[in-house]
């Protein structure tokens, strides 16, 4: 896929050369953790039609409800409009990853098209995610997870609704910054340690849903990187009984998986109705 092809889903002011050193200034200098917030990410075409046809939420397959999440999401992008597969391959090219790699210092950066590489977040009414750390491998491929990029995708979407993507410090005192999730903005991070991220319960009107579109970029799995499960962290103003339930929650999560590995069971998303067709 060539620069032009490009640029008819990504806005142009992302792609060209006079402007990648400045996005990789502002991305390695931003405050708490390595990240950029970007306006109009998509073209103004591709937004829309996204939109337009974003599917409904009753139809995503992964099905996130527990202590600390509520919300759904889905990969089964050849169930939809054909502006999702044209965006996930444009994303996942050779030339935009190699974009990706130079506006975060990243070099050989790639997505690929599993549940862990790219998809689309919804949440209805009520719908949160509780601050947490990412997976840091996809044991499957055994590629390393680098950075998250996430394109909201909600027009008309108000303040008082709430949603805002909330970064966190890695002790979990304070939230450092939150920015909004309206229509078109992009917010691309490393994921690591220092990026705890997650968003409060939204409160909307019944038929309208925070949604999103994500990609995630690795790099081949490196000599001495350890595999890290995903770990929901707890907020200071949570109460004791959530707090001591996500403590307990989260160590029987990672011992059960730690003692599943061994008999090479490595696929437990047991919420993923995809994996059960």
């Amino acid at each position: 896929m060539n620069i032009e092809e490009i640029n008819k889903i990504i806005n142009p002011k992302y792609t060209e050369d006079k402007n990648i050193a400045d996005l990789n200034n502002q991305f390695v200098n931003a405050p708490h953790c390595k990240h950029i917030f970007l306006d109009d990410f998509f073209t103004e075409e591709t937004a829309d039609i996204l939109y337009e046809n974003f599917p409904s939420f009753e139809s995503l397959n992964v099905i996130r409800k527990s202590l600390n999440e509520n919300k759904r999401e889905d990969y089964n992008f050849e169930a939809w409009h054909p502006i999702f597969q044209k965006v996930r391959e444009t994303l996942a090219s050779k030339a935009f990853s190699k974009i990706i790699s130079r506006i975060t210092g990243i070099d050989g950066l790639f997505t690929n098209f599993d549940s862990l590489g790219q998809g689309i977040h919804q949440g209805a009414k009520g719908s949160y995610l509780d601050v947490h750390i990412d997976v840091n491998v996809n044991v499957e491929k055994k590629i390393w997870r680098r950075v998250n990029l996430l394109i909201y995708l909600n027009k008309g979407w108000k303040d008082e609704y709430g949603g805002e993507i909330e970064l966190w410090d890695p002790e979990m005192k304070d939230c450092v910054l939150k920015y909004p999730c309206f229509m078109n903005k992009a917010l691309i991070f490393i994921t690591d340690k220092n990026s705890p991220h997650g968003y409060s319960k939204i409160n909307v009107p019944e038929g309208t849903t925070r949604k999103s579109y994500y990609a995630y970029y690795y790099t081949p799995l490196e000599e001495g990187v350890r595999y890290e499960d995903s770990r929901f962290l707890s907020k200071p103003d949570d109460s004791f009984i959530k707090k001591t339930a996500t403590i307990l929650k989260e160590k029987a999560k990672i011992t059960i998986k730690s003692i599943l590995s061994k008999f090479n069971i490595t696929s437990l998303d047991f919420q993923d109705k995809n994996k059960k067709k």
